[in-house]
């Protein structure tokens, strides 16, 4: 009994053994329409094992791309489409540009420096008073992922004065005043701090 080990490697092995055993017999035909008719048969074969993917775009063109790559680009046929190439098989994708930007306060996330930013823009009023409202809500959100026990209300307002670099200062009286004051619901802050972020681009 000859193991699967010891035998030629599978390029593709969701097809199975067999069907590469087909691949290696067709590229050994030597007339050229019987090969053609060969490889046909062949990729009717492979698109009856995945029958579910057929409603896929180009389907027959990856399965002639399948082939291709089977029987190591040595089958001497006219492929009906323009198959996929050796070199272009193995080249390596290019590196995604990962933002490298620190962020000051991760358990706030960059979403919230960004927003801090935002807000000294404004000018000075009514306006801007309510959006520092909505952001110290915001902020204590999320703290509370971060520190499920307690918010610490003075810590918040030190991040804040900290991440604004000194352009928003409030006391602990200033915020127990917003407390006071608030009467929204409870997604309000957020849908309206998202807006918010969307105006910025």
């Amino acid at each position: 009994m000859i193991y699967n080990t010891k035998q030629k490697r599978l390029s593709l092995p969701e097809y199975g053994r067999n069907i590469q055993n087909m691949v290696d017999h067709c590229i050994s035909i030597s007339d050229r329409e019987v090969r053609k008719k060969c490889a046909n048969v062949i990729i009717n074969i492979m698109g009856n094992m995945f029958p579910h993917l057929r409603d896929i775009n180009n389907f027959k063109h990856i399965l002639w791309d399948h082939l291709a790559i089977m029987a190591s680009f040595s089958l001497d046929i006219d492929y009906p489409y323009e198959v996929v190439k050796k070199e272009d098989l193995y080249i390596k994708p290019s590196k995604l540009p990962y933002p490298q930007s620190s962020i000051t306060c991760k358990y706030y996330g960059k979403n919230v420096e960004k927003m801090i930013c935002r807000i000294i823009e404004y000018e000075e009023g009514e306006r801007k008073k309510h959006l520092i409202k909505l952001l110290i809500i915001h902020m204590k959100k999320n703290f509370l992922l971060w520190n499920k026990e307690i918010v610490d209300i003075h810590k918040i307002l030190e991040d804040l004065k900290q991440l604004s670099k000194g352009s928003i200062i409030l006391d602990e009286d200033h915020y127990k005043l917003i407390e006071a004051e608030r009467k929204t619901p409870r997604n309000f802050g957020h849908n309206r701090l998202v807006c918010l972020q969307k105006s910025k681009k």
